[in-house]
């Protein structure tokens, strides 16, 4: 069982951070092998619109921008299950998640054979650091981009400094409860 977690602060030692290591290891104690991955270390910029806002993503299901997505992308396709954590900027994900998923999107949606998250569970984290304020619709946009790709939408977590004490728990319990219901299904 595979499960891919990625985060996008370029704070290691922060809320997101946190809730990243929650989630590995609530999966790891369900006997998942983990892979971490921090947009923020990748180099991976934001889409281009290529070819009159469709390039080589809607009909090859590649990205010609060349940066450290193609090899992300392609990591994709063998992992089980997903979780996603992201801070909250301005009410939205992370600069660095915005733009790994907006070319995500762009080379899944329009697959006509399955996608790389079509039916796997995924699990979206948003993490409000200050006043909590933009959790609902960046949870909302992280929904929204699941539906495109057609993945299984697990949970969608909401954390903050002023209830991280319980949410990190909660968070914990479903990498944990995913990876189960994987291994039930068989």
């Amino acid at each position: 069982m595979n499960v891919m977690i990625f985060t996008s602060s370029p704070n290691i030692d922060g809320l997101t951070a946190a809730c990243g290591n929650a989630a590995k290891t609530g999966a790891e104690e369900s006997g998942a092998h983990v892979v971490m991955v921090n947009l923020n270390r990748q180099q991976i910029g934001h889409c281009q619109a290529c070819g009159n806002g469709w390039g080589t993503c809607r009909n090859e299901h590649k990205c010609q921008v060349q940066d450290d997505f193609q090899d992300l992308y392609a990591s994709m396709a063998n992992i089980n299950a997903f979780i996603m954590v992201t801070p909250v900027y301005f009410g939205e994900m992370s600069e660095s998640a915005k733009n790994f998923s907006d070319r995500l999107r762009r080379c899944e949606a329009f697959k006509k054979d399955k996608t790389f998250l079509e039916g796997k569970p995924i699990l979206a984290v948003a993490a409000a650091g200050g006043s909590g304020n933009g959790l609902t619709s960046c949870l909302t946009s992280m929904e929204r981009l699941f539906t495109h790709v057609r993945a299984e939408k697990f949970d969608l977590i909401g954390i903050t400094q002023k209830n991280k004490g319980y949410k990190l728990d909660a968070i914990h319990e479903a990498g944990k409860e995913m990876v189960a219901v994987l291994i039930r299904k068989g």
